[in-house]
């Protein structure tokens, strides 16, 4: 680690900042004048996914589930927000491609799984990426293959620890976006350190999805 990145903030890297970093440079390849849809934007992987979007030149719209979700969501660089929970069901996906003056997103970073895949895919534009990397939904989706397959978009299928298990080494993009932290291009917003001993009050804390940030357990005086 860069000596100006701390251990607290090292500690929020591996999972969702990288997840985020593989997802959008590696998989979608995001760039300058891609349109990026960030679902569950707040998350830590959300919020990581703003940065990366919006550093690489991307047009960022962040979406949340609440008014205070997505303007803490927007803090990080997007240049739209939604709140999902004013824009539910069809009226997100009407609301997404009214931003995006009805061509839709060219990537679409879906961490929501469920009905929201669904949503995705019709969310994304004639030659888009939508890339699936959770369920935290934790429900089915079930999809029309008439709302992606007319537009040549393509689904991405992410998974890390799979990944990891089929060769992927990530110690050089972590080393990177060690880096950047560093030089502060990103920002790693952690809400709350708590000692291993409270571990059960941090797991009820992101149960309640109310956070803002990673939480991170300390181990002795780290």
């Amino acid at each position: 680690m860069p000596d100006a990145v701390d251990l607290t903030t090292a500690a929020a890297l591996p999972i969702a900042w990288l997840s985020a970093w593989y997802c959008l440079r590696r998989l979608a390849e995001a760039g300058k004048g891609d349109t990026v849809v960030v679902k569950a934007a707040a998350s830590g992987v959300g919020s990581a996914a703003v940065q990366i979007a919006a550093e690489a030149g991307a047009r960022v719209v962040a979406l949340a589930g609440s008014p205070e979700k997505a303007a803490w969501a927007g803090q990080f660089g997007a240049h739209a927000t939604v709140d999902t929970f004013a824009y539910p069901g069809d009226a997100e996906v009407e609301e997404v491609l009214r931003i995006t003056g009805g061509r839709g997103a060219d990537v679409v970073v879906d961490t929501v799984g469920g009905s929201a895949f669904a949503r995705s895919l019709r969310e994304v534009a004639h030659g888009g990426r939508v890339v699936a990397l959770a369920n935290v939904a934790q429900e089915p989706s079930t999809v029309d293959t008439r709302d992606f397959y007319p537009k040549n978009a393509s689904i991405l299928g992410f998974q890390l620890t799979n990944l990891q298990i089929l060769g992927y080494d990530p110690r050089a993009d972590l080393r990177e976006l060690a880096e950047r932290v560093a030089d502060r291009t990103y920002r790693v917003p952690v809400e709350t350190v708590l000692p291993l001993e409270e571990a059960r009050a941090a797991h009820e804390r992101l149960e309640q999805r109310d956070n803002r940030g990673k939480i991170v357990l300390a181990v002795g005086e780290a």
